[in-house]
């Protein structure tokens, strides 16, 4: 099935204006049993309760139903239901959850539609794609700062970004590439399926719920018309000096050489989002001096770049151990807090736990954050956050029992009082 998968990425790539017509023919039977074989199945059941397992249970008459029904066009998605995602000061991110067989059907579409569309999405864009991410988008980032000719930063965001995708603009968009009138239905039912909050089902005419195998895919297509082509096409091509791009989902990054351009796409920006439904998050969007040319100029008047936060990275004018310039990245304060928040939620939950399990847990947690953030320079910031989770966990101890031994010499000797330091791990990011 790859094989075919790979046929039609060759046609789109071979001709940027092929509009293709027929591709429900792929998704077959064996076609979605390998979706599955591919699929997280860890996830949470959908409105119907459904679990992983039971739908397994009976894995080839499901899948046989399910492609009968998608095939004769009767198949029709039930609403997502809403859940809320802590997103840390008091704020929380909805997330649609999908029953189990609608996300593999949407996971089998979105690999027939990945293929034609990875074809044509730019290297600006890296987030939601297949073999790129986050640290693909920071090395590329450093890469224009340090070697291109930056002096003006235009960081943005987009508020409630997966909300406000605009359903008409969407499918015009995937018309430029896609009149398979099977595939466009589906994807229209599923925009229009709703949300299933507190027990009632809430109709959606704009937005694409996070939390479904098709919803990345929709959003890197929606934002690849409404900014990046339009950023290749027409912001760099009236630019002076050089201009850069660097997108990760709806967080994304523009360097300019010249304070003209960089103006000019700022207020161009704000009209091209609100052509397509879209608006800036006012808090999380601004136009910085940074860059080597920038710190040489503000140091002649004794000040210094201000910094920017990028995928939870703090990006800093600084010079290396040579004195030469280089840009700093360190984890931002707002994750460094929520990850201390976490592990200490964790350790009042689990306050009784034999301390080994402890140990287990606590190293998994640190392992996954300095897999992320173990950037150069960054060892400082998580040797402070290892000492930080020792002294919680140390804490919890004490609080458990009065009887219990847990100075720090005491504890210092216990094989199983042990944790992960951080090493740098992405030398070349």
């Amino acid at each position: 099935m790859a094989t075919k998968l790979d046929e039609i990425a060759a046609k789109a790539q071979g001709n940027k204006g092929l509009r293709f017509t027929s591709l429900a023919h792929l998704i077959t039977p064996a076609f979605l049993k390998e979706t599955w074989s591919q699929m997280n199945r860890r996830g949470a059941a959908g409105v119907d309760h459904e679990t992983t397992q039971e739908f397994e249970a009976n894995l080839d008459e499901r899948i046989a139903d399910l492609h009968d029904r998608a095939r004769r066009g009767v198949y029709k998605p039930p609403p997502v239901r809403r859940v809320e995602i802590p997103k840390g000061r008091g704020k929380t991110r909805p997330l649609g959850i999908p029953t189990v067989e609608d996300r593999l059907l949407q996971a089998a579409v979105a690999r027939v539609l990945s293929a034609v569309f990875e074809e044509d999405f730019l290297d600006t864009s890296f987030g939601y794609r297949p073999r790129r991410k986050a640290h693909d988008a920071l090395r590329t980032l450093r890469g224009h700062l340090i070697a291109g000719k930056v002096m003006h930063i235009h960081d943005a965001d987009i508020k409630s970004y997966f909300d406000r995708v605009n359903h008409a603009w969407l499918k015009r968009m995937l018309a430029e590439r896609i009149v398979d009138r099977s595939i466009i239905r589906l994807i229209s039912r599923w925009l229009r399926a709703g949300v299933m909050d507190g027990g009632v089902v809430v109709r959606t005419d704009q937005g694409v719920p996070q939390g479904g195998p098709i919803s990345p895919l929709l959003a890197n297509v929606y934002l690849h018309y409404a900014l990046d082509l339009w950023f290749e096409r027409i912001v760099r091509g009236r630019c002076r000096g050089a201009a850069y791009l660097v997108r990760f989902a709806d967080d994304f990054v523009a360097c300019f050489q010249y304070e003209s351009d960089a103006k000019r796409y700022e207020r161009a920006l704000t009209g091209r989002m609100a052509k397509f439904g879209l608006c800036l998050s006012p808090e999380k969007t601004r136009r910085i001096l940074f860059g080597r040319f920038a710190r040489e100029r503000l140091a002649e008047v004794d000040k210094k770049p201000e910094e920017f936060t990028f995928l939870g990275f703090r990006h800093i004018c600084g010079v290396d151990r040579r004195g030469r310039y280089a840009v700093i990245r360190l984890p931002s304060d707002t994750v460094l807090r929520r990850f201390r928040r976490r592990v200490r939620t964790w350790l009042w939950d689990h306050m009784h736990w034999k301390v080994r399990d402890q140990q287990r847990h606590l190293t998994v947690m640190l392992r996954g954050f300095y897999a992320y953030f173990a950037l150069p320079h960054c060892c400082g910031k998580l040797a402070a956050v290892h000492y930080d989770v020792m002294r919680s966990w140390r804490k919890i101890l004490r609080r458990r029992s009065q009887r219990s031994k847990t100075h720090w010499s005491y504890l210092r000797e216990q094989s199983w009082f042990k944790l992960p330091t951080p090493v740098s791990l992405h030398p070349g990011v």
